[in-house]
């Protein structure tokens, strides 16, 4: 199968999945529930997330991991679960993808280094655990994302990098500021990533949350414009969230998210996907357009 990366350099652009939370809550987890113990206890229900994605014509599935390191599941009593839980995220996915790639999903701890909330160390030695447990469940590539702090980001992708033999992809979360400038919640732009996460020996770059589409076409220019050869991750929101009847809609339909895929490709995208409130529906959609150009 080789790796990702070497699909992009044949000049291929790759279709990764949608949202995972969404999909969980419809099957029943609920609020306070942790979402990484279904792995074992409900394999099937995750199983069927990841298998309908590759039904609707993924290149790549994620795990269901994103809150898996030790930080996150010592909340739920479940600090000595790590390598397991997400041991079971990669396996899951793993049998539903067949001879699709998987990608290990890590998200950031919720701790704030220049708070002092925690250690380099602390933080390394966290992802590290997780990225073990992933490469074990066999994935293809640690998918490290929505991180807003590059100080954690580049302890994540080192993790990574030191102690799996998989490729190592990482996302920011950009939002668009009054100025029209995208920054993450820390105020780093797309440039600053860009420098940043390659020297650290991230294989791939990207943002994933906080935006429609259509926004992700202006960072991915800014990405491509400071790196020519980086190859780039999207993973859009289904539009901007709204509220509706006491709950939360993300109001971009199937048609309109595929209808800016080719603007995305032309600024420099080589992997796109969804994020929240994406579905199967919106990932067939992208693999309509991208088949056809």
């Amino acid at each position: 199968m080789g790796k990702i990366i070497d699909q992009i350099k044949k000049g291929k652009v790759l279709v990764s999945d949608g949202a995972w939370g969404t999909f969980l809550q419809k099957k029943g987890l609920q609020p306070g529930e942790c979402p990484e113990l279904w792995n074992i206890e409900k394999p099937d229900d995750v199983f069927e997330i990841a298998q309908s994605y590759i039904n609707a014509g993924a290149d790549m599935i994620e795990t269901n991991s994103f809150g898996g390191t030790s930080f996150k599941l010592k909340k739920y009593g479940l600090g000595d679960k790590v390598f397991e839980l997400n041991k079971a995220a990669g396996e899951i996915s793993r049998k539903a993808a067949g001879d699709k790639f998987v990608l290990g999903s890590i998200g950031p701890t919720g701790k704030i280094l220049m708070m002092g909330d925690v250690t380099e160390k602390e933080l390394y030695d966290a992802f590290k655990e997780q990225c073990l447990g992933l490469e074990a469940g066999g994935v293809d590539a640690i998918m490290i994302e929505t991180m807003s702090d590059l100080e954690e980001a580049k302890l994540a992708i080192k993790a990574a990098k030191e102690n799996t033999n998989c490729e190592v992809f990482c996302t920011m979360t950009f939002e668009k500021t009054l100025d029209g400038e995208f920054r993450s919640m820390m105020g780093i732009g797309p440039t600053d990533m860009a420098n940043s996460l390659v020297e650290a020996g991230a294989d791939l770059l990207g943002a994933n949350c906080g935006n429609g589409i259509a926004d992700m076409i202006g960072i991915v220019k800014e990405i491509r414009q400071q790196n020519p050869e980086i190859p780039i991750l999207v993973h859009a929101n289904a539009g901007m969230p709204i509220y509706e009847d006491g709950k939360t809609v993300f109001p971009e339909t199937p048609n309109e998210m595929s209808s800016r895929v080719k603007e995305i490709i032309d600024a420099g995208a080589n992997i796109i996907g969804g994020c929240c409130g994406t579905t199967p529906d919106h990932i067939c959609k992208v693999r309509e357009v991208i088949d056809i150009n």
